[in-house]
């Protein structure tokens, strides 16, 4: 029996070994997994990719698996050239028209640090300096997801390096809004000594996605059980609210044997 009844699904991440969409829905089948995270960093998975909805929805039913989608991680609304920042609204619209035909539940995305000027004495955050600009893009972000979105996707964000204020105050500007919540990336979290855990824990109510992968140090992306985190109390947090967690390694045989290592612990 599932120690973790409450998780809704196991899945797993766009593997580079996996040289096109059918193998990696293929070993996401073998494994006994239930979705693949769609990664846009990669050519394949662009956005007029995307949109050849009959080929995705194919693979699919042949493999009974459905996905999510992980947006570029240079994503960035907040650009001040405005020509890149529509560019990536485009992106994004076109993503959620996509996801929606496609089923998709989650569209995770990353929150872009932006440019630093470096003084004498310190360093500037240029989307602090300038944080009307900064929030302004995000409630311009968060009007055209509401509008598109309906009840059906979930815009994730997720942490990753450590969250900086300004931020803070988009991402719960975001979270203001039923069509956000929170990807809680464990092994992110605790590379950078969890400096995140009270922000996503004060907001817990919106936590609805996981990746999980363990760490050790500064290491990522381990095999889960081969590092240092407590899994179980993470997936504890992931089944009381219900998340879907992607098993987040980087290699096929990772994702194996942290699959099999969930499945001995009873964990799935």
């Amino acid at each position: 029996m599932n120690r973790f009844d409450g998780i809704k699904d196991f899945g797993m991440p766009t593997l580079i070994e996996n040289k096109n969409l059918e193998e990696t829905a293929s070993l996401c089948s073998e494994l006994g997994l239930s979705f693949v995270e769609l990664n846009m960093n990669l050519p394949d998975y662009q956005t007029e990719k995307l949109e050849g909805i009959q080929y995705f929805m194919n693979m699919a039913e042949k493999y009974n698996i459905y996905f999510t989608i992980h947006l570029d991680e240079n994503f960035n609304i907040s650009d001040f050239n405005r020509l890149v920042a529509d560019a990536y609204m485009r992106t994004a619209a076109r993503t959620i028209e996509a996801a929606g035909k496609l089923h998709v539940p989650v569209i995770n995305m990353h929150m872009n640090h932006g440019v630093y000027f470096t003084l004498p004495d310190k360093r500037v955050q240029l989307f602090e300096e300038y944080n009307k600009e900064y929030m302004h893009s995000f409630k311009e972000f968060r009007k055209m997801c509401e509008e598109m979105c309906g009840d059906s996707i979930k815009i994730c964000v997720e942490n990753t390096d450590g969250f900086r204020d300004y931020e803070k105050e988009a991402v719960c500007l975001l979270l203001e809004s039923d069509v956000f919540a929170l990807t809680w990336d464990i092994g992110h979290s605790h590379e950078c000594g969890n400096i995140d855990e009270e922000f996503i824990k004060g907001n817990a109510e919106k936590l609805c996605h996981f990746h999980i992968h363990d760490a050790a140090g500064k290491k990522n992306h381990l095999t889960l059980g081969s590092g240092e985190i407590n899994i179980a109390e993470r997936l504890q947090t992931a089944s009381e609210h219900k998340c879907r967690c992607v098993i987040e390694t980087k290699t096929v045989e990772s994702l194996k044997q942290s699959v099999q290592w969930l499945r001995n612990n009873k964990f799935m």
